[in-house]
């Protein structure tokens, strides 16, 4: 009767598992296809860890340098936008770009939930993370990491608002032979998502997952 019981038990136990976590992926698909639900304010500084294809590296975000970025980062790593994304622009020396969602129509949505811009406090050097825009007030979704001394940026408005402090070394190991060429191709990105990217540029590096990293994990 008690191995019964403890088995009914464990099966329960499963099946309540399950039913949450379905429930926490349509939450978060619910706000991902409403970005207007991506509103929390941020801590004042919080760990980013980014599980790829090439290994993990972990950024750390100080709101204080970019509140406006810092908050729509945080809302979009926790409702898992960045899960296979793809890493579409490395160019060697300069910069590695992500953040077009593979699910299209998450991505049309997400070109319209534009945020207001940051001044820049911080400046785009070697291991910084920031926007990237196509003007003012037009940050989204899409990220770059610098590779380098990208200063000329700063003047430009690009706000970074946190520093990849561990795994530097897999961020700058990340396929970069297409180099900006699958960027060019943004509209058929944004129309077909990872699709395009997997059929006309197949060796693209990708992140498995973007996790907040809880407090006492370093």
């Amino acid at each position: 009767m008690r191995l019964k019981t403890l088995v009914l038990t464990v099966i329960v136990s499963m099946s309540m598992a399950a039913v949450a976590g379905s429930a926490l992926a349509q939450v978060n698909m619910d706000k991902l296809m409403n970005p207007a639900q991506l509103n929390e304010t941020a801590p004042d500084k919080y760990k980013v860890k980014f599980d790829t294809s090439k290994g993990e590296f972990t950024v750390e975000v100080t709101r204080a340098w970019a509140p406006n970025g810092a908050d729509r980062f945080y809302n979009l790593v926790k409702n898992g936008f960045y899960d296979n994304c793809k890493f579409f622009r490395n160019i060697e020396g300069f910069m590695v770009q992500f953040g077009i969602n593979g699910n299209p129509k998450i991505s049309a949505g997400m070109m319209k939930a534009r945020i207001k811009d940051d001044p820049v406090t911080q400046s785009n050097k070697r291991g910084y993370i920031t926007f990237a825009m196509a003007g003012p007030n037009t940050r989204t979704s899409q990220l770059f990491i610098n590779f380098g001394d990208n200063s000329n940026l700063d003047a430009q408005g690009f706000s970074p608002f946190g520093k990849v402090t561990k795994g530097m070394n897999i961020v700058e190991s990340l396929y970069n032979q297409y180099g900006g060429k699958p960027s060019e191709a943004q509209p058929q990105i944004q129309a077909e998502g990872n699709a395009f990217l997997e059929k006309n540029y197949p060796k693209l590096d990708f992140i498995k997952t973007a996790t907040i990293v809880p407090a006492e994990e370093k």
